[in-house]
């Protein structure tokens, strides 16, 4: 104790020698930080890039812009963290409202990084927002709801065999906002999986072949992923926890009036500054969750 005090005793009377101090404090939390991540990020998958879909919930315009807004949180939260980003399929609403800006149905973001896929599979859930609807005439506030599906991606696994007779192969024309043909050639592709009924579609690529080979790979992921399932009986290690169709399980609200809160259902945690959450920072939330997995 005398030894503590000696040192706060000198480092008190220098200035300098004080803030070197706080940096190497901070700098060495920032470490412990980032090594406890490490033990809570071993799941089978953790260390893979992840593909992630956004679909808006009931609510026409309202919800397809907070799928949108959505988008870009993630988006700006990859960035923040140098990950590269690439939008493989996306389906868009109508357009209108304030600056004529249009919605988001559904989108799915490929997302190469370091623990993509172990960092934003808590993300997987139902998302609710609450303001005053930027399409109301009488600026009536509105509840939105969009989900989330984080999956990691799996291009070359080797125990899942697909079946050409299982699968339905769809060629069509990207449409861009306002319905527009984006290309002139049906290069995009859509396949579904007739024994699961899953649906994957990719329309980023300008060869149909490229198309239906990333589409592929997003389907192996979607089936390896129900096969882990099947075998561990445990969606939290992989999905995340399993949420029921009705749109009141949300696992984290989004407040912007009457008052500001954006909170965490699962782990409470929660800020007044929804601005900045809904900007990307959301490593208090990201990392609070990844703590309850274990």
């Amino acid at each position: 104790m005398e030894e503590i005090a000696e040192l706060e005793k000198a480092f008190g009377k220098d200035e300098t020698m004080t803030l070197e101090l706080e940096a190497k404090i901070i700098d060495f939390e920032k470490k412990i930080k980032k090594e406890e991540l490490k033990i809570f990020l071993s799941g089978k998958y953790d260390s893979h890039n992840a593909l992630l879909t956004i679909t808006a919930g009931a609510g026409g315009q309202d919800s397809q812009d907070w799928a949108t807004m959505l988008l870009r949180m993630y988006e700006r939260y990859c960035q923040a963290r140098t990950w590269r980003t690439m939008i493989l399929e996306q389906s868009f609403g109508e357009g209108g409202g304030p600056e004529g800006r249009v919605g988001t149905k559904s989108v799915t973001l490929e997302i190469k990084g370091k623990n993509a896929y172990g960092l934003l599979r808590g993300e997987t859930g139902i998302h609710r927002l609450v303001r005053i609807s930027p399409f109301s005439s009488q600026s009536l506030r509105h509840t939105s709801f969009a989900g989330v599906e984080v999956i990691p991606e799996i291009e070359n696994e080797k125990e899942m065999e697909i079946k050409p007779e299982d699968i339905k192969i769809e060629f069509y024309r990207a449409s861009g906002p306002g319905g527009q043909n984006v290309n002139k050639r049906e290069s995009s592709v859509r396949i579904i999986h007739l024994p699961s009924r899953i649906i994957v579609a990719c329309q980023i690529e300008r060869t149909q072949a490229d198309n239906r080979r990333k589409a592929m790979a997003m389907l192996t992921s979607r089936l390896a992923v129900l096969e882990e399932e099947k075998k561990q009986e445990e969606m939290e290690k992989i999905r995340g926890k399993k949420q029921s169709a009705s749109w009141g399980n949300q696992i984290r609200s989004y407040v912007l009036h009457p008052y500001k809160l954006a909170k965490d259902m699962r782990t409470q945690t929660e800020t007044n500054n929804v601005e900045a959450v809904l900007n990307g920072d959301l490593d208090e939330f990201i990392e609070s969750e990844i703590k309850l997995r274990k």
